[in-house]
């Protein structure tokens, strides 16, 4: 049975037209990608630590709100290596941003402070197990990421995962991976997902901030070419397998697992590890560099030129059934 876009449980949630979120992006994700977002009838998230400090952020969700009306979320880190954490939940509840996204650790603190103000929490999960902590914690929504995402992927297929989800949470369950065209939004859908997350085909937008070859690798590139490596932050992540990622590497060597491992030093070096990929990642963004390392997902398989946000929008909905 087909479901109209304005009846998934995402979009009711949100009060938008079309139950997507433009997932945030480390370094892609911007205010220009946001507000083109919301005024195709859909919503999306940044992260906060595309923003070098908390004022930064600040200023960026004023800035967004002052030009369109619409929800929009930011992305917290809220594990130890984001030393930035308690100030950035602080400002996203003082200006009540529509909604958060955590990653990487527990969203406890989280969820407790952003519900005082008035702020909904979608919590990344990878399992069962996890889903149903942040269940018990109030979580308002569950983003099911498979192991088709870009960036930090989860072990399961959205075969696997979203039934699993769906039998023992009740919550929404959002479901982030693999999906690059409007016909697979309607797979997800149809296979009970309450909506969808989703980025890489983003990365290739006139709003993206990045450079143009990043853009266009995202065109030339294709999901046969999507690799893992654990050298950027420490945990599994996809990027694309330039010829600089098949001369570095996608696995840690016996110094950098010993470090990762160790008791005592693991906190440290995780953070360190953390802050030299992002670094990393920072350089080939913004700039031509030798030193290409891209993050994408398998679903670049889509994209086949660099366009505006609202055309890659009226083409998800057309595709989705919504034209």
């Amino acid at each position: 049975m087909k479901i109209p876009a304005k009846e998934v449980a995402l979009s009711k949630m949100l009060s938008i037209d079309f139950p997507v979120i433009v997932a945030p992006m480390f370094l892609v994700s911007n205010k220009e990608m946001i507000v083109a977002s919301i005024k195709s009838g859909a919503t999306g998230a940044i992260p906060a630590l595309n923003y070098r400090t908390v004022e930064e952020l600040r200023t960026a969700i004023r800035e967004i709100k002052e030009e369109i009306k619409g929800p929009f979320g930011i992305n917290l880190i809220v594990n130890k290596s984001n030393f930035l954490y308690k100030e950035q939940l602080q400002v996203c509840c003082e200006e009540k941003v529509d909604f958060l996204i955590t990653s990487l650790g527990s969203p406890k603190e989280t969820i407790k402070m952003a519900h005082q103000a008035g702020v909904k929490v979608f919590c990344d999960v990878v399992n069962v197990e996890y889903a149903k902590k942040v269940e018990t914690l109030g979580a308002d929504a569950i983003i099911a990421v498979n192991k088709e995402a870009g960036g930090h992927a989860g072990p399961l297929s959205f075969k696997e995962l979203i039934p699993l989800l769906k039998k023992e949470c009740k919550i929404p369950v959002i479901s982030a991976g693999g999906v690059g065209n409007g016909y697979e939004i309607r797979e997800m859908i149809d296979y009970g997902a309450d909506g969808i997350s989703m980025g890489s085909i983003f990365i290739a937008s006139d709003e993206a901030g990045v450079s143009q070859e990043y853009k266009q690798a995202c065109v030339d590139y294709s999901a046969k070419d999507i690799v893992m490596t654990t050298k950027l932050s420490g945990s599994p992540c996809t990027v694309i397998n330039t010829e600089y990622v098949q001369q570095i590497g996608t696995k840690q060597n016996w110094l950098e697992r010993f470090l990762s491992k160790n008791k005592r030093l693991k906190k440290w070096f995780k953070a360190f590890t953390f802050f030299k990929g992002m670094k990393s990642l920072q350089k080939a963004a913004f700039s031509s560099t030798y030193k290409t390392v891209w993050c994408a997902g398998p679903s670049i398989e889509h994209v086949k030129s660099i366009r505006p946000i609202s055309e890659i929008m009226a083409e998800l909905k057309k595709e989705y059934g919504e034209d």
